[in-house]
């Protein structure tokens, strides 16, 4: 009896290896990359990993079932991230800046930690070279606006 259950768990495992690496060698196969970034923007949408800290680019390249260099060249060749960790940077900062214009309410803190940032100090810098500006000052221009 125990060792059935033992059997069927390893027979489950070896089925769920086998069909993720089915589904990852279909992904390395495409061989348009405009497929894998509508996959990759689909995916992204959806799910919206770039919210958690700790998505990187060697979470995205297991979520899409291919290896990091296939993801590092996609993105040299194919977008004007030249990295897919800039494309998540980038990511993470459209969502700092739409939290600091519908959620005015939010502290920065908390702006940081909704959009994926690490720590405050992380989401400054990458505002403050994005787009020339602190997200203090950002969010001073938006209500300046307002009025």
């Amino acid at each position: 009896m125990e060792y059935d259950v033992e059997l069927r768990r390893r027979t489950e495992i070896a089925r769920e290896l086998l069909e993720g690496n089915i589904q990852r060698q279909r992904n390395a196969d495409l061989q348009d990359d405009g497929q894998l970034m509508a996959i990759i923007e689909m995916r992204v949408e959806k799910d919206r990993p770039h919210l958690s800290p700790d998505f990187n680019s060697e979470a995205l390249a297991e979520m899409l079932g291919v290896s990091r260099e296939r993801l590092a060249r996609l993105f040299r060749h194919q977008t004007i991230h030249r990295t897919p960790d800039a494309y998540i940077d980038n990511l993470r900062v459209l969502a700092a800046l739409r939290l600091l214009r519908e959620k005015p309410m939010y502290n920065i803190a908390t702006v940081a930690e909704e959009a994926g940032f690490s720590n405050v100090r992380t989401l400054q810098r990458r505002i403050q070279d994005a787009i020339g500006m602190t997200p203090i000052d950002y969010r001073a221009m938006l209500t300046r606006d307002i009025k």
